[in-house]
């Protein structure tokens, strides 16, 4: 498909889709603006038949073989980090997705080379999900007497793109590694890195039907995920609730992190650990802490907490000190009436009120915000907000771990054996660190929510001659 389109404007950088014909520019595009309001980029969208029509293309391709996928990747991590894509080489990338998500530059960085890590090293990342007793290819010479093999549970994966960081864009090549075709739809919050990622994946060896990139509405969303065979988005409580009973969708919804001290230990020996849990990657991940539960009285450690987190200068993104987020002005004041809100009857230590930071030209940087509780209201304690904004509050055994489920992660800075164990064995927590461990730590070998194998994939007997 192909349409007749005036060029995009010098000055601005043409996002295209990236079909299973190639790149397409549509009429129908979109400004993407920098979080000062300045239009840096015009991002094509495509309609929903463009959507149905591509990933019926996909469908029609067998997946590469294992060891050209895997070189592939590798090339497409080494393109991804070192060449001019897009019109744009890594470093004019880095920039531009920071001054578009608001993610201090530094931070942004960071997040694009561990993206370009992930992809070389895919193939090993999906190693640790399979069972040892499982083949992943039937030729293999152990399936003569019989064995399990590791199959794909469909064709062709979706996935609606966060737009927070260029960090979430690690994880989906893993199906390319499991032989799926990938369909991604970006945010527009931040299209710049799923863009950059298909065009290295496309220039590293991949067939334009391996990896597509689909800029679209709501429409063409819900397209997306009726097209391919199972997908994974990102979203808040509401995406939560619309796919929570459609087993095809994994959801990504909110973190909801927290960390817990327990009266064995002194938390003053880990308030480095604790303040860089709330304030790492810009406090905009699901793995940044929004509470820190404490066995004792938690206003002394709320208190240090907001000094540290107070001394934090506002700073514009591209500064490369810069720690907090930015937001259009607007934007920032809407989320700082919204915590205020959220905050009623608790204590402020650094409150909505000086949240927003005026930058100049229309944005701002966000403050951290620092609320201690009188008990932990749970409502309180799972309330994310994307800049470092922490809840502070007692727990005490009788507590349980009512105020701890349904997290992304919990750190438990804890000498107590059978807390660890309850915590393992409780369904909503996804993950358990202990002791002096980020709760964005991540690695290839732990799991996110699960590794994302265990959904693309599954066991099937066989036995040959």
């Amino acid at each position: 498909m192909s349409a007749e389109t005036p060029s995009v404007a010098a000055d601005l950088i043409g996002i295209d889709a990236l079909g299973s014909d190639g790149p397409y520019r549509t009429r129908n595009r979109e400004v993407i603006l920098s979080t000062a309001g300045v239009p840096v980029g015009e991002l094509s969208i495509v309609p929903p038949l463009y959507v149905s029509r591509t990933i019926g293309a996909q469908r029609k391709v067998r997946p590469l073989p294992l060891a050209r996928r895997e070189a592939a990747l590798a090339e497409a991590a080494h393109l991804f980090a070192t060449s001019v894509i897009g019109g744009l080489d890594f470093d004019g990338y880095v920039e531009l997705v920071s001054r578009i998500s608001g993610l201090p530059i530094a931070v942004t960085r960071a997040g694009a080379r561990s993206v370009a890590d992930a992809v070389a090293h895919a193939v090993d990342a999906v190693r640790p999900a399979r069972p040892v007793g499982a083949a992943l290819d039937w030729r293999e010479e152990r399936t003569r007497d019989g064995a399990a093999i590791w199959a794909r549970r469909g064709e062709v994966f979706a996935v609606h793109a966060a737009g927070n960081g260029p960090g979430v864009h690690g994880l989906w090549p893993q199906a390319l590694a499991l032989g799926y075709r990938v369909a991604v739809r970006p945010s527009r919050r931040e299209p710049l890195t799923g863009h950059r990622l298909v065009n290295a994946l496309r220039q590293a060896g991949f067939r334009d039907e391996d990896a597509v990139y689909l800029p679209t509405d709501h429409a063409g969303a819900d397209e997306i995920i009726r097209s391919a065979d199972l997908a994974m988005v990102y979203g808040g409580q509401d995406v939560v609730d619309k796919y929570a009973g459609d087993p095809t969708v994994v959801v990504n919804g909110p973190g909801r992190t927290k960390i817990l001290i327990t009266a064995d230990r002194d938390w003053r020996d880990y308030l480095d650990l604790i303040v860089d849990s709330i304030a790492n990657l810009g406090g905009m991940a699901c793995v940044n802490t929004t509470a820190v539960l404490y066995e004792g009285d938690p206003a002394p450690l709320a208190a240090a907490i907001a000094e540290r987190l107070a001394a934090i200068e506002p700073l514009t993104s591209e500064d490369e000190r810069a720690i907090l987020p930015t937001q259009p002005i607007e934007k920032a004041r809407a989320l700082a009436d919204h915590l205020a809100l959220k905050a009623a009857g608790s204590t402020a230590l650094l409150g909505a009120d000086q949240v927003v930071a005026p930058l100049g030209d229309g944005y701002a940087a966000l403050r951290p915000g620092v609320h201690l509780l009188a008990e932990p209201d749970t409502d309180k304690l799972n309330v994310e907000l994307p800049f470092p904004c922490v809840w502070v509050s007692a727990w005490s055994r009788a507590r349980g771990l009512a105020p701890l489920r349904n997290s992304l992660v919990i750190n438990a800075i804890s000498g107590d054996d059978d807390l660890i164990d309850d915590l393992l064995a409780e369904p909503t927590i996804a993950n358990v660190y202990r002791g002096n461990h980020p709760t964005y730590y991540g690695a290839p070998e732990i799991p996110h929510e699960g590794f994302l194998a265990d959904v693309l994939m599954r066991n099937k007997g066989f036995i040959r001659d």
